[in-house]
């Protein structure tokens, strides 16, 4: 009889000793699997469930496993869980509800999640529905189940919760599926299933049958919204005008309803009631003081809400008993259900006593001291355990990592490590390695695991996250009336939105554009390239006069100027190029070893950043390579394993930062990751006594010292190298201009690498290919999880509670204001509110020493927060900073506070983020959708594409020098970029100037435009028509009507021809047509005069057809013939083109 079975048959709760964590979740998984029964496992908090879930995985991948977490809010927060999080729980909550008695499963829950009341089994068990194609559903009903259950309409899908519906066509992200589905219909029947990518909005695989389940417990039926009103009235009193209630009786679904749960049902359930009968519960260590201290954390809030309200019916805040289970209850709930507790530690031996008798694996702390070779002990210590007999299992932290591990072991003689994906394919194989991220190793049975963390040492957990780089960006950022844009050929203007006239009897959608003076110009959508944004800044003084010469002399001003630098750029590529730098290879074995101690999984961008690093240092010419990512994006390894290589190879390594504490950072980071590698590292700025950087000089002269951390002290005169040959520079724009000479003095032969956290705009990247090397490191190492996001109003309670938190766990918080102006209404709001917090103000406006002074303190940890603008500094990494709270969150650019929430998030705890707008303030509809794209970012993974993007319209980074800034005001932020590519392909080309910018004019009298019907949401249409714009080759555009079909139905007729429309365009773009009229008895081609068409050839064309082909005196190609059909039109006017190319053959 097992240990369970003794359990199980005493029905007291137990302790089980000798348990380390991952032996007692075998023993539970092997007992499930025996006894056909489910498990109930509490783990403290989140973290600790994400692993149980990943470990039960690979421990018995056939058990079910279901999650049911909390809430990700605190209680009696002003704000909601987040979609992903509640409809996690819902779906967790569903699957249980229709789950039969006997069969194994693992239901993992954390403290804060069992102590939290649900809704009623019954309830969510009906809340749910099953489709399948070819059966019948009225689409309205399913729209009114969705609304019921808690969807949100959006106009494009990309998050759980979310559905829109086009026509015969539901998107729906179902909280069951990893990505949303497509539902088909043809009038009532369901015809198709399909997945598809949130991203590219295209079809993945096809579905048999759909389950959709609430994504709230709050369901808004007729029966729950008349429990609501009654109860709330019986609780609460007359509403008087009480917003939250009227908008839940209007079914609008406002941030914090969720704390009135219990109005809506006549009673709540707790998660032991959907538990299965005859179910096992098992707490890990800490979780039982963890339901504790939850219960207690709610009772101390909901008095906080009441204190500051003046009584519970003002505060209209329900007891914690009604939303939570007291401990009491718990041990109440335990007296029917059998229940174990785990403990690592060994007892002492007595009577009745029960231990798992497994014990922690071996660590590998001591030879890490005392610079032992780790892997020859670790190796040492595998093959003794296997002359046990045992089992051995190495536990990596990712894919990336267990491949590097299972080198780095073979280059240290343990040969054939299997990669194995189960602990029944770890038995085979013997020795193995698998995807285990469990913090410490353990002995059990005949299995010893041996986990990443226990060789190598700490490493900071990042959960996965599925790369994306959006094109959903493309939709965020359409253009809205009132922007200012420039017109390549008439310059600036307003765009006052979309009209649709008609041209020559046929419908045809336009832009409409207004300058000074009222002058008005209809660009139809098919030209839509020919404008672009000018960026954030300008006002109606900025318009252009149309058909005026200001624009023409301005365009022509700034052109001289970009290709004059472009020129420069390309000089001084072209000289790098010539000159000669030292060959530097990295060491095979050595570097390996060096870089399984990473204690993170690289990104992609990360390992090519690092590829292209390397390869520069081994070309044999001096590296000149920017390396740009946001804060926490792994800069800082791409240069350490390029310091690491230089290093080893006898060469010296300069790193230079901006301000003391970036040196310090650095200093610390360098220091840490080459601890037990013959490499002296050593730092150079005014945090170093003047002993010790005398001794250090004289280090680096005599070549003792091989890599110098620090500030512009180590670019002084009296600083000399015995052999310096690599240069890092972080945030080389903030130094000064005499620092800056003095940096190009030291450039001249070695290689330099340059970091960079200010974004690079895409078109910005494009235009410098080729000229200066660029890595853009782009992927974030964390997922949505690491730094949950709330959007509030600005509430004193949730600020107190939010600043109070970190400080209780040893935390920092920041505090930005989007002006100087606004703090001091902060430091009094803090003053008053919050006076058990210690802080300090930072802004622009301050002397640079006081500043970098005040940076200090706050990384020391003098204050527990830092209320400031948004200097908060770029390269700056506070790992005890894990609160973040923006002020007016309505006046940031989404670039801004993407960046901003990048500071927070970078260690083991959990970190938030809260954005606050003013109370009772309507914002403005682009500031609403800022803040919900910023609030779904991470899901989307956009990450550092968006500041990218938000570049690309507003300009932003300074990589081209600030002299560039006013031809940016000149021409706008995107032409002046598309200039600047066109002047680099112009010079790589000979100086044959590059022309691109113009659009031939079609006009072949057909409707052409995407109907409102057939594309509802205005920002998807403008999308839409950019895009196809942008499209050249036939493959793009059958690919853009497949994407078409697929997200909005069969092709209306208008719209396919505006497809022929674009197609037609294309071809006259590369026969140098400016402008093409077709009707019913012919058509006129006019060209341009750089048309790549010979006039002899032309005329040749002309002599074989003379009946239908005239070339006219003005150089224009008259064709006369009979097209009466639109088809017939367009296939004429097709098969021309076809023509007039084969003359260019």
């Amino acid at each position: 009889m097992s240990i369970l079975d003794e359990i199980v048959a005493g029905q007291t709760p137990q302790t089980v000793h000798s348990a380390p964590f991952g032996a007692d979740l075998i023993e539970l998984l092997n007992f499930s699997q025996s006894h056909d029964r489910a498990i109930l496992y509490v783990a403290a908090d989140d973290r600790k469930a994400q692993t149980v879930h990943d470990l039960a995985n690979v421990f018995a991948p056939a058990v079910e496993r279901i999650r049911l977490p909390a809430w990700d809010c605190l209680p009696y927060d002003r704000v909601s869980p987040t979609p992903l999080i509640a409809s996690r729980r819902c779906a967790g909550l569903s699957a249980l509800s229709h789950r039969p008695e006997k069969g194994p499963v693992l239901i993992i829950t954390t403290a804060a999640g069992l102590i939290q009341k649900c809704a009623p089994k019954e309830v969510m068990k009906q809340a749910s529905l099953s489709l399948k194609p070819g059966q019948r559903v009225e689409t309205s009903v399913l729209d009114g189940f969705l609304q019921t259950n808690g969807y949100t309409r959006v106009a494009t899908v990309t998050d759980r919760g979310e559905y829109a519906q086009r026509g015969g066509i539901i998107d729906i992200f179902s909280p069951n599926e990893a990505e949303p589905v497509r539902l088909d219909f043809f009038g009532d029947t369901l015809e198709s299933v399909r997945c598809f990518d949130p991203e590219t909005q295209r079809t993945t695989r096809q579905l048999k049958t759909i389950q959709f389940t609430p994504v709230s417990e709050i369901l808004f039926t007729d029966e729950a919204l008349s429990a609501f009103r009654n109860r709330f009235i019986e609780v609460f009193g007359p509403p008087a005008g009480n917003q939250m209630y009227e908008m839940a009786r209007s079914k609008i679904r406002r941030q914090g309803l969720e704390n009135w749960l219990p109005l809506f049902h006549a009673s709540l359930d707790t998660v032991f009631d959907y538990l299965p009968r005859q179910s096992l519960v098992a707490f890990d260590q800490n979780a039982m003081e963890a339901c504790r201290d939850r219960y207690d954390q709610a009772e101390d809030y909901f008095q906080a809400r009441v204190n500051a309200a003046g009584s519970e019916e003002d505060a209209k805040v329900l007891a914690p008993g009604a939303l939570y289970l007291s401990p009491k209850h718990i041990e109440t709930a335990l007296d029917t259900l059998p229940s174990v507790r785990f403990t690592a530690l060994s007892s002492a031996s007595g009577e009745g006593k029960l231990s798992l008798e497994a014990v922690p694996g071996r660590n590998f702390a001591p030879e890490r001291t005392q610079n032992v070779n780790v892997f020859d002990a670790v190796v040492s210590h595998i093959n003794a355990q296997r002359e046990r007999g045992l089992t051995v299992m190495l536990g990596a932290w990712s894919d990336g990592s267990a491949d590097r591990l299972a080198n780095v072991l073979d280059d240290h003689g343990l040969k054939d490590v299997g990669r194995v994906y189960s602990l029944d394919g770890a038995r085979k194989a013997g020795v193995s390695i698998a995807e285990l991220p469990i913090d410490a190793g353990f002995e059990f049975g005949d299995l010893a695991v041996l986990s990443e963390q226990d060789i190598l040492g700490d490493r900071i957990s990042r959960p996965k996250r599925k790369r994306r780089a959006s094109n959903f960006l493309a939709e965020v950022s359409t253009l809205s009336p009132g922007e200012l844009v420039v017109h390549v050929e008439h310059g600036v203007a307003k765009y006052c939105g979309l009209v649709t006239i008609d041209v020559a009897g046929a419908p045809h959608d336009c832009l409409e554009l207004h300058y000074q003076a009222d002058a008005k110009l209809l660009l139809p959508v098919e030209n839509i390239e020919l404008i672009s944004r000018y960026g954030s800044e300008g006002s109606e003084s900025s318009l252009d006069r149309l058909g005026g010469t200001g624009w023409q002399a301005r365009k022509a001003k700034a052109k001289k100027r970009i290709m004059e630098m472009a020129d420069g750029l390309i000089q001084i590529a072209a000289s790098r190029a010539m000159r000669k730098a030292v060959v530097i290879d990295e060491s095979e074995g050595i570097y390996e070893e060096f870089a399984a101690r990473f204690p993170y999984e690289e990104t992609e961008d990360q390992l090519r950043a690092i590829e292209e690093s390397l390869g520069d240092l081994a070309s044999g010419k001096p590296m000149d390579r920017l390396i740009c990512g946001d804060v926490g994006f792994g800069k800082t390894e791409v240069a350490l394993r390029t310091a690491f290589v230089a290093a080893m190879s006898g060469i010296q390594v300069a790193v230079i930062a901006p301000t003391t504490l970036l040196a310090r950072q650095h200093f610390q980071t360098f220091k840490e990751r080459l601890a037990g590698w013959p490499i002296r590292v050593s730092q150079l700025s005014r945090l170093v006594s003047s002993k010790d950087s005398a001794l250090t000089r004289e280090a680096l002269k005599t070549g003792s010292c091989d890599i110098v951390v620090g500030t512009h002290a180590v670019l002084s005169k009296n600083v000399e190298f015995q052999n310096l040959g690599l240069l890092i520079i972080d945030e080389e724009q903030r130094f000064g201009v005499k620092h800056k000479e003095r940096l190009k003095e030291l450039k001249s032969d070695i290689h330099v690498m340059t970091l960079s956290a200010t974004p690079i705009p895409r078109t910005l990247q494009m235009a410098l290919t080729g000229i200066r090397e660029l890595s853009i490191i782009a992927t974030p190492p964390v997922d949505r999880l690491s730094v949950r996001t709330y959007v509030t109003e600005f509430d004193m309670l949730t600020i107190r509670e939010a600043l109070l938190r970190e400080r209780y766990r040893g935390g920092q918080a920041f505090i930005v204001a989007p002006r100087v102006k606004d703090l001091p209404e902060l430091e009094r709001f803090l003053k008053e509110n919050v006076p058990e917090v210690s802080f300090v103000s930072a802004h622009g406006q301050m002397a640079a020493g006081d500043l970098d002074e005040i940076m200090t303190d706050f990384y020391d940890g003098k204050y527990d927060v830092l209320l400031s603008t948004t200097i908060v500094e770029s390269g700056l990494d506070i790992p005890r900073a894990n609160t973040l709270i923006l002020h007016r969150a309505d006046m940031f650019g989404l670039a801004q506070m993407y960046q901003l929430r990048g500071r927070v998030g970078r260690s083991k705890l959990r970190a938030y983020a809260y954005f606050t707008t003013p109370k009772d303030k309507i914002l403005s509809e682009a500031a609403e959708k800022r803040l919900r794209v910023l609030q779904s970012l991470d899901s989307l993974g956009a990450g550092f594409m968006l500041a990218s993007h938000d570049l690309d319209m507003r300009g932003g980074g300074n990589l081209l020098g600030d002299q560039q800034s006013g031809h940016i005001r000149e021409v706008g932020v995107e032409l002046y970029q598309s200039m600047l590519e066109d002047a680099v392909k112009t010079l790589q080309q000979g100086g044959e100037d590059f022309d691109d910018d113009w659009s031939p004019q079609i006009n072949l009298g057909l409707a052409a435009l995407i109907p409102d019907t057939y594309v509802e949401d205005l920002g998807t249409r403008m999308s839409l028509y950019r895009r196809l714009a942008d499209i050249d080759t036939v493959d793009d555009r059958e690919a853009f009507a497949a994407e078409l079909i697929d997200r909005f139905g069969p092709i209306p007729d208008e719209t396919k021809q505006l497809l022929d429309i674009a197609s037609v365009k294309a071809d006259c773009k590369a026969l140098g047509i400016a402008k093409l009229d077709a009707g019913p008895k012919g058509a006129v081609f006019a060209f341009r005069e750089k048309s790549p068409l010979e006039p002899a050839k032309l005329v040749s064309l002309v002599q074989r057809q003379p009946n239908k082909l005239k070339l006219r005196p003005d150089f224009k190609l008259v064709y006369t013939g009979s097209w009466l059909s639109v088809p017939q039109r367009t296939r004429g006017v097709k098969q021309l083109l076809k023509d007039l190319q084969a003359t260019l053959a």
